[in-house]
Parts: C-alpha cells; structure tokens; sequence
C-alpha cells in the first residue's frame, strides 16, 4: 500500500478546524466533531468497508447520536474505497426472512440518513459498489474523486439491491441506466459526472477537504433553510403540481419568518451583507 492509499479516508488536518472529538460507535464506524460539521467514517478497510449487520447498526447508532452542535455531515470511506457494498460472506449465510430483515434494517438506517434533520454530503473515492452506491445515493450532495468508479454487480452474483437502491439510483442516472447496470456489471467512471451519480468531481486525494469545505459553507446557512432543503425539495419534486407549489409556499413563509433569516434580510438591505457573485468551486 502507497503512502497515498494508507492515508486516504484521514481528515488533512488543514481542511477544518483542528479542533475536534472523536466518538468510536464499533469497529466499523467512527465520528469526529469539527466545529459544527461531523464527519462520519466507514471504518472497515481490510474489507473494503463491506456492509454488514455490525455496519448498518454503527452506521444507525452514528446518525441517531449526532451531537447537537451539528448542521452537517461529512460521510466518508477509510482506506482505498469507499464501500464495496453488503458483505457476501453475511449473506451467503442468511436467507428468505433474514434477508428481508437485513434490507429493511438498511432501509431505516439510509431513510435516516436522506430524511435526517441535516444535510449530509458523501465524500466518494475508489469503489462505491452495490450497497455502497446505495448509501451514496442517500446523502444530499457527492463528491467524487476521479478514481471513484460505480458498479451494480448484483447480477452477476444471482442477488438483487436491497438497500433502497432500486427507488434512489433511478433517481441519479434513470432506471434504464441502471437496469444496463445490474444485468451487464457495466461500470462506470467519476469522469463520467453528467450522468448524475455525483454532484462534484475533485482530483484524487481532494475528495474530503472539498466535502469538508462545503459542509462548513452548509452549516453557515439558517437551520431552517438547510432543513428546507432536505425535507421539502425532495418530497415536493415527488409530488403533483399543485401539492408540490402549496408546499413550496408553506416552507418560504416559515423560512422567512425565522428570526436569524430576518436579521440576515435586513443586513443585506442595508448592504452590510455582500452581494452573489461568482466563484469557481469543484466540479464545475
């Protein structure tokens, strides 16, 4: 293993305030709280951070306990990979009823993870595999390094997703992409950003610092907003019309109404807040 690869899935110690704790919830996952962003940590690389029963509790356990200082989360992989997807040797030994317990097990875990009070942006490298992509696919915002590759080999094993991934991935790339996915085992790269699997692609090695970045610029947002964004966006692009535009109207007048959201209105009319301009950022 290189120096590159052992130090991949380490927080850089200048992309956040130096100043954190850190909570173990297993052997499989860990936090750290910098400032108001924590960083959730996939801790199994010997196993390329495979999924099983002991991860989707840590990874529960992580999200229930989240402190309440937080207003972001940073999901990321140790090692070479991010997730290589359930682990095989887990399911091999389970069937019928186990199974179905297992998914929805994973299921709650991932739906706290997408439906959660906080925004949450999922730092990608290497394989994201399977239930991996599905995991990805909960968080709000991906940030791919060029060396990230998505894969759906469930076809090729005789199984099938079973973490949610049949109703999120579709969502990213569409369900004909991923049908061709599933029964092909086609892969594809992080080059290949415009199909939706993720919203930044970053040079290898940047991947945490850029997530970082953008959760602390998250988190100097109004809770409100950042709720709003997370909550209702999704459920209002999956509603009809009419529901969708009573929602929207509904969360801009409890958003505006926030004290912080009004202080921050008057403080730009009365120009002591700067003004939109442009600036370059990952990915773009």
């Amino acid at each position: 293993m290189t120096t590159a690869s052992a130090n991949r899935g380490q927080v850089p110690s200048g992309c956040a305030n130096s100043s954190y704790t850190t909570d173990v919830f297993s052997d499989r996952v860990t936090w750290s709280l910098r400032g108001r962003v924590t960083l959730v940590r996939l801790s199994r690389p010997e196993k390329r951070n495979a999924i099983d029963g002991k991860m989707v509790e840590a990874i529960g356990s992580a999200f229930n306990r989240l402190p309440k200082e937080t207003s972001a989360v940073v999901l990321y992989g140790e090692g070479d990979h991010f997730c290589a997807g359930a682990d095989l040797n887990e399911l091999a030994k389970h069937s019928g009823l186990d199974l179905v317990r297992f998914s929805r097990s994973l299921y709650e875990v991932l739906n706290r993870i997408e439906y959660g009070p906080v925004p949450v942006i999922a730092a990608l490298h290497g394989g994201v595999i399977g239930g991996g992509l599905e995991l990805a696919a909960a968080a709000h915002i991906r940030i791919a390094e060029r060396d990230t590759y998505y894969a759906l080999p469930e076809g090729m094993r005789g199984i099938f997703v079973g973490g949610g991934g049949a109703v999120r991935i579709p969502r990213l790339i569409g369900t004909s992409r991923m049908i061709d996915m599933v029964l092909t085992g086609r892969t594809y790269s992080a080059e290949r950003d415009e199909l939706g699997f993720a919203q930044y692609v970053v040079e290898n090695g940047d991947g945490l610092t850029t997530a970082v970045e953008l959760a602390e610029r998250i988190a100097r947002n109004t809770a409100i907003s950042n709720f709003a964004a997370v909550q209702a966006l999704p459920r209002i692009a999956r509603a009809d019309s009419e529901a969708g535009f009573l929602m929207e109207s509904l969360m801009a007048a409890l958003a505006v109404s926030d004290d912080e959201a009004q202080t921050r209105l008057h403080d730009f009319l009365d120009k002591r807040a700067a003004k939109v301009l442009h600036r370059s950022v990952a990915g773009e």
